[in-house]
């Protein structure tokens, strides 16, 4: 028996946002579902904006409890009573049930932890979606193959560390596999702003590292997307209160970004102010349903934000300052959906998400730009922002920068 897609916290916690934005948030992740999962196209009566099979009826499963929500608990509870069957002891976590609650809380995942919500996820260490204990015996008793190689791995906006395995692939199992490294995957709260998720895994970091069954000889951190945002933040936090006692920042070896807007990705740039040009734009037209909705995450990548309280070209107080860490190696890859040699796709709309220029860290005023080592970049093409995590060709280049 599975775990169900929605268990009753879930349904507690959803009843306490209001009808209309569960419904509109339920369709918005659907239509960006949708849309990244397939290539994009500028014919507006091409773009599919509802998902199929079971990942349709998750989202269709949704909005049924939103329309009820005027409803009582048990209602809702009685309405989705095959689907809430009690799991077995241990049993592994839903992908549809984690992939709903992530995708929620990338969007509105600030609301969500202000107002103390059950759906609010906490950052936790995890392996095979079970939670890692931060304490030395019970880590070596639950982590038996552990190894000195830790890497560890965070994932995107909306997205949970499930999504590290698809089409029968994940980089963390091959690099174990491979060059004998430990994957521990981060889970996290998407819609918190970057500066916040990083403050906090500075501390739980060094709580791992303290925590891990032998002496660490090589760390390494790998984010897709805003998880490489994350990665930096932490390590930018790692260092400021390094005085109070933090070792780990200093320790890492190798910092890797995968499809991460360094320079921020344009559809949410876009979304700031000109939700008009969002219907016209294959992947960002969902976004236009949000209006002025968006968590702090959101809108922290609309200038790939790492730290909170700089001074910003907009006069938010929010602009990335945060410069690469100099004691680490530090690699970024980006993806484009053209082919190799370039094209008008590949150039507007990089992976689908991202432009390739923005994952490089590359920006026209040299006071902006990262300056990553010219070896430590690379492209690949014919792949889109999620292809990223599957692909063999992106392995390949893994491979090689960690052998």
């Amino acid at each position: 028996m599975t775990q169900p897609l929605l268990q009753a916290a879930d349904l507690r916690g959803a009843a306490r946002l209001t009808t209309d934005a569960v419904a509109g948030l339920a369709s918005l992740v659907e239509a960006m579902h949708a849309r990244i999962a397939s290539p994009p196209s500028f014919d507006a009566a091409a773009q599919a904006e509802r998902t199929r099979g079971l990942t349709g009826l998750v989202y269709e499963t949704v909005r049924g409890v939103t329309r009820l929500a005027g409803g009582s608990v048990e209602t809702l509870l009685g309405w989705l009573a095959p689907a809430l069957a009690a799991p077995e002891p241990r049993a592994a976590p839903s992908p549809q049930r984690e992939a709903i609650v992530a995708a929620l809380n990338g969007v509105l995942g600030d609301y969500l932890a202000a107002t103390d919500n059950p759906l609010a996820i906490a950052m936790a260490f995890r392996r095979s979606g079970q939670p890692l204990p931060l304490e030395r015996l019970a880590l070596r008793s639950q982590v038996v193959a552990a190894t000195p190689r830790l890497i560890v791995l965070l994932h995107g906006l909306c997205m949970n560390d499930l999504q590290w395995h698809g089409d029968s692939h994940d980089h963390g199992e091959a690099l174990a596999r491979d060059l004998g490294y430990t994957p521990v995957h981060l889970h996290y709260n998407s819609g918190l702003s970057v500066s916040t998720n990083g403050r906090i895994l500075a501390q739980q970091m060094e709580r791992l590292y303290d925590a891990w069954p032998m002496r660490i000889e090589r760390l390494v951190l790998m984010g897709h997307s805003m998880g490489g945002l994350v990665a930096r933040s932490a390590i930018h936090h790692g260092v400021l209160v390094q005085r109070g006692g933090l070792r780990w920042p200093r320790r890492v070896d190798d910092l890797i970004c995968l499809g991460t807007p360094h320079q921020g990705a344009p559809l949410e740039r876009a979304g700031h102010g000109i939700d008009l040009l969002l219907d016209a734009t294959p992947y960002a037209a969902p976004l236009a349903r949000l209006g002025r909705l968006r968590s702090a995450g959101i809108n922290d990548l609309r200038l790939g934000n790492v730290v909170s309280g700089l001074a910003g070209d907009d006069g938010t107080g929010h602009c990335a300052r945060a410069s690469l860490p100099d004691t680490t190696r530090c690699f970024t890859l980006a993806a484009s959906l053209g082919p190799a040699g370039g094209s008008l796709k590949g150039d507007v709309l990089g992976d689908g998400l991202v432009p390739v220029a923005s994952a490089l860290g590359r920006h026209g005023d040299p006071e902006r730009d990262l300056g990553f080592d010219p070896a430590r970049q690379a492209i690949v093409y014919d792949t889109g922002h999620l292809g990223l995590l599957s692909s063999a060709e992106v392995y390949g280049v893994l491979r090689q920068w960690l052998a």
